[in-house]
């Protein structure tokens, strides 16, 4: 498989949080060419504020591992990490990041900050951002406008 064919994988994902009415952020975590974790975001059903694509696809992976740290491994998602997802993203020693579109309210990996350029923490995945971001971005888009014509309707 190559990268897209794991960006399309976590799109379908963020595609079933959508279904699920959450905020449509999918991720898959990749070892030796086989996803072993899968995530999109829950924090609304999950009553969860770190239920995000990002930290389910973590923790899916260091249960199929037996491990928390998920060295050698890849991790695609559809939107930049928030500074939690990158915090967690660095202590599970994950070697390479890849994200779709970015996020310039909360991107943590240089839209707003970029934590994984900072020499002082211990430990740097490999960053790459923009793979399939014109449909990443247009997910979300879509999502957040049809979100707030649903508010204009039941404010009338």
């Amino acid at each position: 498989m190559t990268d897209a064919d794991y960006m399309r994988a976590a799109l379908d994902l963020a595609r079933q949080a959508q279904a699920d009415g959450e905020v449509p952020v999918g991720a898959v975590v990749v070892r030796d060419g086989e996803i072993i974790g899968r995530g999109y975001n829950a924090p609304i059903s999950r009553h969860d504020p770190s239920a995000h694509a990002e930290m389910m696809a973590l923790r899916d992976a260091a249960r199929h591992l037996g491990n928390y740290r998920l060295v050698d491994c890849e991790l695609f998602v559809t939107l930049e990490p928030c500074l939690m997802c990158a915090g967690a993203i660095m202590h599970a020693r994950i070697a390479r990041l890849v994200y779709g579109a970015g996020d310039p309210k909360t991107g943590a990996c240089g839209s707003v900050v970029d934590v994984f350029a900072e020499s002082r923490l211990n430990h740097h995945a490999e960053v790459a951002g923009g793979l399939l971001a014109d449909e990443c971005g247009a997910l979300l888009s879509d999502f957040f406008a049809m979100r707030r014509a649903e508010q204009k309707t039941e404010a009338r």
